[in-house]
């Protein structure tokens, strides 16, 4: 058998004023292959953010890329660098996280952290629970917008009803 490869998230999508940092994992085979966030068209992320503000999701990544800027949200993963094969955050192995300290420093306008799974929040904890850098951040577990169906998260609906708690942290059109 093969032995696992080593796999690298992505750099940070995020402009100057943004309010929230999405926190995933690291990006799942799909998106790792197209190097976007959130590739699989089967996740949810970009369908909820969307929702959020009452609308379809645009057609090209980069017009969702520009959306998401626009409301103030920006993207990373809490890990740069892991073995694990396939796509499923149980699979992780020798776990390096990212400098999310550095990146807040860097973008004083953060208001929220928002761990977009189980996995995001965990390695958060063990890492960065407490850094000083990151004191007065809301911190938003949020359930995984993956796929994969749990028994509390079957359906876009169910995982909506716990990141409608994103919404007083974004700026929308009719907010500005």
């Amino acid at each position: 058998m093969p032995e696992p490869i080593k796999v690298y998230s992505f750099p940070p999508l995020i402009e100057p004023g943004a309010t929230v940092l999405v926190l995933g994992s690291m990006p799942g085979v799909k998106s790792l292959q197209a190097q976007r966030y959130y590739a699989n068209d089967r996740n949810f992320l970009w369908r909820i953010l969307y929702a959020l503000s009452g609308r379809e999701p645009d057609e090209t990544y980069e017009e969702r890329v520009r959306y998401a800027a626009s409301i103030g949200v920006g993207m990373w993963d809490m890990i740069g660098s892991c073995v694990r094969p396939g796509s499923l955050d149980m699979n992780i192995r020798d776990a390096e996280p990212n400098d999310l300290p550095g990146l807040v420093a860097a973008h004083p306008t953060l208001r929220a952290l928002v761990f977009n799974g189980t996995k995001s929040h965990s390695i958060y904890l063990k890492h960065f629970k407490g850094h000083p850098t990151l004191a007065g951040l809301d911190l938003l577990r949020m359930p995984s917008t993956s796929p994969v169906p749990t028994p509390a998260m079957r359906t876009l609906e169910d995982r909506l009803r716990e990141w409608t708690r994103l919404r007083p942290y974004l700026r929308f059109p009719s907010d500005r």
